[in-house]
């Protein structure tokens, strides 16, 4: 048996200010899906070959530094983690709007039925082109699309990673220090994690 490809990937977690705290956005994958069937997570998925950046990079200069060790070129992980959020929710980001920065990456460990080298994109809601509740011009690879509490989105049928993934956001979104962004690694034979400076 051959090993899973692993593939360069892009996730979006968009989050907005609301009365009650900073709410996420997320959607439930579908129940017969290859990939965490049923799991809530965010808006993301693998690189396709056209994506890129027609202007301006969004992504601050620390973030592009710590992206140099990625698969792919940040360029091109920035445009898919941009593409999936309009295919996936409808809404996308005004070319003024707040950089996106680089919090996390993981690689999916073998023996998954897919593997992905991910990188995951803080993005502010208050840079979107439109009606941050309009998602009329989603696909139906995520359905109950909602905003959601922190707290409360740590309640849902999350895969393992988005939960480390929230824990580390929740953290940045209280004023927590991020000594380089963390990286699980299992590429290889060993799982590691470290962090990239």
């Amino acid at each position: 048996m051959t090993a899973e490809p692993i593939r360069p990937a892009a996730t979006v977690i968009l989050v907005r200010q609301s009365a009650g705290g900073p709410q996420v956005l997320m959607g439930q994958r579908g129940a017969g899906a290859a990939f965490m069937p049923s799991k809530y997570v965010f808006p993301g998925g693998a690189v396709d070959a056209g994506d890129g950046c027609d202007g301006p990079m969004p992504l601050a200069a620390p973030c592009a530094a710590r992206l140099a060790s990625a698969p792919v070129p940040a360029a091109a992980l920035v445009g898919a983690a941009l593409r999936e959020l309009a295919e996936e929710t409808g809404l996308s980001l005004r070319p003024d709007a707040p950089p996106l920065r680089f919090v996390f990456r993981a690689i999916t460990p073998p023996g998954r039925s897919r593997r992905f080298d991910a990188s995951f994109f803080l993005a502010d809601a208050a840079g979107l082109a439109g009606d941050p509740d309009d998602f009329a011009r989603a696909s139906d690879e995520l359905s109950h699309l909602h905003w959601i509490g922190l707290a409360e989105a740590r309640a849902l049928d999350l895969p393992f990673i988005t939960e480390v993934v929230l824990a580390e956001v929740t953290n940045l979104l209280a004023g927590g220090d991020q000594p380089g962004v963390p990286f699980f690694d299992n590429s290889g034979p060993v799982p590691t994690f470290r962090r990239i400076a």
